[in-house]
């Protein structure tokens, strides 16, 4: 097994300072607490004149046991009744959209996430499933992309097919780490023919691209126990694998703060599990797509960013055509049009809003031309690892590199360093490059100096 290519660890070192992950731009530390159902409602209205597909987010925030590493917004609970009143709300809030909306229009995308999906029993899946379908008409199109976030703990092979019936043709699991120590000590055990199982029977229903969840950086994980992890992940072949760097922010997440700090791998460790991945990885016939994401070369995210389609949402890469996308739920956000909106980020506000008879947007943007100027920058960057300015002055109408001058004026280090080239007007980012592609869009975030305390994970 070699290296895919030359590393230079001081350089990597040097660069992997904290940033964005870019699922949107501008981020959310820049939404405005001013931004409301009205804004939300017009955004709406104007999508519908341009017709775009739609993409529905959902979020199940509960699941039965707190991983102990997990940042996302969730309840931790074991009672599936709690469950109900959820429900309840989600299909006011899809009640409360549906005249604003143009319900004609194809549901291209459904994404279920959390928390964990799965927590919910199949009679809930099955009225949940029922209520989008009533409220926005879901399809059946061969080339739908109906996603679903599974925590093999919680699911079995009846779980599967009834996921297959409902309509759901691609799956998320997650694994994190295979390593039984790593599992005790982020409360998460979960044998590996839990995993194999689900893998086996999702791939005899004929699920698409099946991804597979793994986390590095977490306690007592060395680039040895997380090579025999990966070694095991690539002998079940799923056609996507993501790799995640865990961000220990015990401040922000009380759940981490049962992870003792010097249990975590040191940066060069950490480093050394990274480049394990990658050699690893890239050996067996994965394409690193970028930052956190490999797929095999026949998979549609490799297509599609062979192709020059390859989208970034809220999800993470998506192969499919731009949609509007309606996210539901607590904490979710929509990107409708040229406008973000976020649902409130806890329970008890998203459930008074919904009582109330209102949209529960609580906070959002609209996008500027400079905004979108960025945010299409940022995405083609983070999807192609290059940047085409010529193509970008005649998209916008402008002089590419003299409206970004600034911006290209601070990718001139990076170039000097070797993590970027240029040819002619496009920018492309060398393979070193690709690890830090975080670091090369932020070049671009103009709002990115005015929160310098926001938290966000290293680049690497």
């Amino acid at each position: 097994m070699a290296d895919p290519f030359v590393w230079d660890e001081a350089l990597l070192r040097r660069y992997d300072t904290s940033g964005p992950r870019y699922t949107s731009y501008p981020t959310v530390f820049s939404f405005r607490d001013d931004f409301g159902e009205t804004d939300y409602q017009a955004a709406l209205a104007r999508s519908n004149v341009d017709g775009r597909p739609l993409s529905l987010y959902v979020h199940i925030p509960f699941c039965r046991n707190a991983c102990f590493y997990c940042a996302c917004n969730k309840i931790a609970t074991k009672a599936t009744r709690v469950a109900e009143p959820y429900l309840s709300r989600l299909d006011r809030e899809m009640v409360l959209i549906k005249p604003h909306l143009d319900t004609r229009r194809d549901v291209a995308q459904l994404h279920w996430g959390g928390g964990t999906p799965s927590f919910l029993s199949l009679d809930q899946m099955s009225d949940l499933i029922d209520r989008l379908d009533a409220r926005f008409g879901l399809s059946n199109a061969r080339d739908r992309d109906y996603a679903i976030e599974i925590d093999p703990r919680e699911a079995d092979v009846l779980t599967l097919r009834h996921l297959q019936a409902l309509g759901f043709n691609r799956l998320s699991l997650g694994v994190q780490d295979l390593d039984p120590r790593v599992q005790r000590a982020v409360n998460r055990v979960q044998p590996r023919i839990l995993t194999e199982a689900l893998l086996d029977e999702a791939d005899r229903l004929g699920f698409r691209s099946l991804n597979l969840d793994l986390i590095y950086g977490l306690p007592l994980q060395t680039r040895d126990s997380f090579a025999a992890t990966l070694e095991q992940i690539i002998a079940m072949a799923p056609a996507r694998i993501s790799v995640y760097n865990y961000a220990h922010v015990p401040e922000r997440f009380a759940a981490q703060r049962n992870i003792p700090r010097e249990d975590l791998p040191g940066p060069e460790e950490k480093l050394a599990i990274l480049r394990t991945t990658i050699a690893m990885l890239t050996t067996a016939g994965y394409v690193h797509i970028g930052m956190d994401h490999f797929a095999r070369a026949t998979d549609s995210l490799a297509l599609a960013q062979r192709e020059g389609i390859l989208q970034r949402n809220f999800q993470g890469y998506s192969s499919h055509a731009q949609c509007d996308l309606i996210g539901l739920g607590v904490s979710a956000i929509s990107c409708i049009d040229d406008v973000y909106a976020q649902n409130p980020t806890r329970l008890e506000d998203y459930e008074t809003a919904l009582d109330a008879g209102r949209l529960p947007t609580a906070r959002g943007i609209r996008l500027t031309f400079d905004d979108r100027l960025r945010r299409h920058v940022i995405e083609r960057l983070m999807c192609d690892m290059a940047l085409d300015l010529a193509a970008l002055s005649e998209t916008f109408d402008i002089d590419a590199p003299r409206y970004l001058a600034d911006a290209l004026a601070c990718l001139e280090a990076p170039e000097r360093d070797g993590l970027l080239t240029r040819e002619g007007q496009r920018l492309v980012a060398t393979p070193l490059g690709r690890l830090l592609v975080r670091h090369l869009a932020m070049a671009f975030d103009k709002y990115l100096p005015r929160h310098p305390d926001a938290r966000y994970s290293r680049i690497v």
